[in-house]
């Protein structure tokens, strides 16, 4: 084969591996301001990732007062994250032809934490206690919580990401995140709280779900699976690579965090299976399977948040995940 041949053919190749687009412009909206929680997409910001895979990727903060089920109902970002299954079934219930392509956290990190007691050591032991919960939480998994263990809202304190009662008062219980409350409640007071993660009790939800459109994932599935694939290489970067690219990208977003605290929270992420374990241990980061989400729902129904006829399964797509 002579010379020229072979450049053409390995120009073919490439051009056959690359995207039939160039720089597709999307932006990210976050759940949440900018963290260790969702290093994976600082890590492909940061090595170039999604430009290699033919996107040019925006990364919006959430935060209080941004709703990010609406902004992606409305069209005004491109993707969502959803901080759960809830932020799914919510946008079916309220018409919105919204689906999750991937559920990049396996466990909700969602947790309960108690001072050192010696009258509760489960999530049962706590019924009849005082438990600080925001607003957001009553309308979500505190339903799980009243169905699976008997809660009742008498129960309620109004929390308002102030940990001054929690730490003044020893009887009490503050709900968190296991990537960030307790090291913030130890640093602040010396005390080690006792962390009761909800996913390993039986909540059921996902977390961190990547929110798409129907329009979208119809007219351009190509680059819904380029941006999964892009994140999911970020993702394992970020948890088994050298994470210090995303901690300068989460930094300057949200000067709030320290290397400190990003790689307390990365460390939680990999200990507790947050991303790698569950179906994801089997199916690859962002795996989903209509059992788990069947199983979420039928809870909720009995809990009733939804109603029954409902139609859960408009909530999500299994296209793009379950590709180990």
């Amino acid at each position: 084969m002579s010379t020229g041949i072979r450049l053409a053919a390995a120009l073919a190749m490439l051009l056959a591996a690359a995207p039939s687009w160039a720089d597709e412009p999307l932006r990210l909206l976050l759940d949440w301001k900018a963290g260790a929680e969702r290093g994976g997409f600082y890590q492909a910001q940061a090595l170039g990732l999604y430009r290699k895979h033919g996107l040019a990727v925006t990364i919006v903060q959430g935060g209080p007062g941004v709703n990010s089920q609406q902004m992606i109902a409305a069209g005004a970002v491109d993707i969502a994250l959803g901080s759960n299954d809830f932020a799914a079934l919510n946008l079916v219930k309220a018409g919105a032809d919204v689906r999750a392509v991937a559920a990049l956290f396996q466990k909700d990190p969602q947790i309960l934490m108690t001072h050192p007691r010696d009258d509760v050591k489960s999530l049962a032991d706590m019924k009849g206690k005082p438990i600080m919960i925001s607003s957001m939480a009553v309308t979500s998994y505190w339903s799980w919580l009243r169905g699976t263990y008997g809660f009742d809202d008498g129960q309620i304190r109004k929390f308002t990401n102030n940990d001054g009662p929690f730490l003044a008062d020893k009887r009490m219980i503050e709900q968190g995140y296991v990537t960030s409350s307790p090291y913030l409640i130890e640093k602040a007071s010396g005390i080690t709280p006792t962390v009761y993660l909800l996913a390993d009790n039986g909540y059921p939800t996902y977390a961190g779900l990547v929110l798409v459109p129907q329009k979208t994932i119809d007219a351009k599935p190509a680059v819904v699976r380029a941006f999964l694939e892009a994140t999911v290489e970020g993702w394992q970067s970020f948890l088994e690579g050298d994470p210090a690219p995303a901690y300068r990208l989460i930094n300057e977003d949200n000067p709030d965090m320290t290397d400190e605290i990003d790689t307390y929270a990365r460390q939680k992420l990999k200990e507790y299976g947050i991303l790698q374990g569950g179906d994801a241990a089997r199916l690859g980061i962002g795996a989903m399977t209509a059992e788990r989400w069947k199983t979420f729902f039928d809870a909720m129904v009995a809990a009733e948040v939804y109603p029954p006829d409902l139609d859960y399964t408009k909530a999500f797509t299994l296209e793009f995940v379950n590709e180990p």
